[in-house]
């Protein structure tokens, strides 16, 4: 795998103010949707709660929890090459503290590849995956996991689709990128500003 691979596959947890902690929920039976309020237009997307139960739970337990009102799509990392690919990654306000982290759930066990318009789990280590998630444009198979290949190979955790407002993720990945980070290998990803997430519901 190449370094600029390698480097484009590390993605920020969230820290902060610590929330209630109820048990997790398996989610609905079905495909739930969830309404992703941004300042640059809605997204719809649709979990995949039977095949990635964990991620989806996960992903619905922040949402009920409103946890992601007032967060941002921080980053867009677009694929060198073909700027109109890659990803952007979303986030609670830094005063949310993540619920803790759940187990990993691979693309092997679920079935799921990282095509254009997933919805996936950002990590560090294995098993570290909380409140961050980031959605492809365009496919992004070096995502999935990859068992034959050395080191960290277990790839990203896939839970779900866009279903509408594809238009609207693509407009963020063209967004400036000229904001400060921390982190070497995401410099030139880091929108400026971000885009505001107003809200996530289920769809009713």
């Amino acid at each position: 795998m190449s370094s600029a691979k390698l480097e484009r596959r590390s993605f920020v947890v969230g820290a902060g103010v610590l929330m209630a902690a109820p048990q997790v929920a398996l989610a609905a039976s079905g495909k739930p949707r969830v309404v992703i309020k941004t300042g640059r237009g809605p997204i719809v997307v649709e979990l995949e709660a039977r095949k990635a139960p964990l991620a989806s739970a996960n992903f619905l337990r922040y949402v009920d929890a409103q946890a992601y009102d007032g967060g941002t799509f921080f980053r867009a990392a677009r694929t060198p090459g073909a700027a109109k690919d890659g990803t952007i990654v979303g986030a609670p306000p830094a005063k949310v503290r993540p619920f803790p982290p759940i187990a990993h759930e691979s693309t092997t066990k679920t079935g799921l590849r990282h095509l254009n318009g997933t919805l996936s789990l950002g990590r560090f280590d294995p098993g570290t995956a909380t409140n961050n998630f980031f959605i492809c444009v365009g496919d992004q198979p070096y995502l999935d996991a990859h068992p034959g290949e050395p080191g960290d190979n277990l790839g990203y955790a896939a839970f779900g689709q866009v279903v509408s407002g594809m238009a609207v993720v693509e407009k963020i990945l063209s967004l400036p990128t000229n904001g400060e980070t921390k982190f070497k290998d995401q410099r030139g990803q880091w929108l400026k500003p971000p885009v505001p997430i107003l809200s996530m519901r289920r769809a009713t």
